[in-house]
């Protein structure tokens, strides 16, 4: 009998579709954390202080913090909203953060992407940027959503490893071309999290938690796009999971 996959929680957003509240995920990064992590995903609905964190703790083997159009709510890094139009989650926020803290203190391995980005940096003590395009230190680093997917999602601008991270280690190189897909990014990084890459404006796009006893990364562009035609996103969702299989044997 084939050995069990790692049970790998996805936070849901929660989103209003018609007149009704539906909790979901993008199935690109379902497929991605079957594909490339080889782990069993389960959707988490984003019921903010009503989530059960002890038990979703007690039968997972990791957390996987996608991606999403809202905005985490600026009161979790104490500051006030830049823009009336932003989109918002709060019970997205609420069981992200919790789930975060938590897997940190117990050694559970996380991996964030872009919104899970923000949330990880927020968690650790950092702060964000609410609006790049405004700010004169860095690029635009939104995507054009007059264009095709396939466009939307391609290279976009390079990172650089923090010499000597984990990040370089995994990618086994010390520079890599990405996509941008934010309005917001890392503001601030807190105490709890080491920088492990950098775009050439010098925003921060990666960062793992120095305590943490596990594998707990998380970086603000998509690797799950179209995951396994690139060599450095194979290679971050691989070590996820073997990070994953390793928390299911203990």
């Amino acid at each position: 009998m084939a050995a069990k996959k790692p049970l790998v929680g996805v936070v849901c957003d929660r989103k209003l579709i018609g007149p009704h509240s539906f909790h979901i995920v993008g199935d690109k990064y379902l497929k991605a954390l079957m594909l490339a992590a080889d782990v069993t995903p389960v959707m988490i609905p984003a019921m903010g202080l009503n989530s059960d964190v002890a038990t979703w703790m007690e039968h997972l083997d990791g957390i996987f913090l996608p991606g999403a159009y809202s905005m985490l709510d600026p009161e979790h890094y104490g500051e006030t909203s830049a823009s009336e139009t932003f989109d918002k989650d709060s019970e997205r926020d609420a069981t992200s953060l919790a789930l975060i803290k938590r897997a940190i203190a117990e050694g559970m391995p996380i991996l964030g992407v872009c919104r899970g980005f923000q949330e990880m940096v927020v968690a650790t003590g950092g702060t964000l940027n609410q609006l790049l395009h405004e700010d004169d230190r860095y690029q635009d680093h939104r995507e054009d959503k007059t264009q095709t997917l396939d466009e939307q999602y391609d290279k976009a601008h390079s990172v650089s490893f923090t010499k000597g991270g984990l990040l370089a280690q995994i990618a086994g190189c010390n520079e890599a071309m990405v996509n941008s897909l934010h309005v917001q990014g890392a503001g601030t990084i807190g105490s709890a999290a080491k920088v492990e890459a950098v775009s050439p404006d010098g925003l921060v796009e990666a960062i793992s938690v120095i305590d943490s006893s596990n594998f707990a990364m998380a970086v603000q562009w998509h690797p799950e796009w179209k995951v396994l035609e690139d060599d450095v996103s194979k290679r971050l969702f691989a070590r996820f999971g073997t990070a994953c299989k390793q928390h299911q044997l203990r």
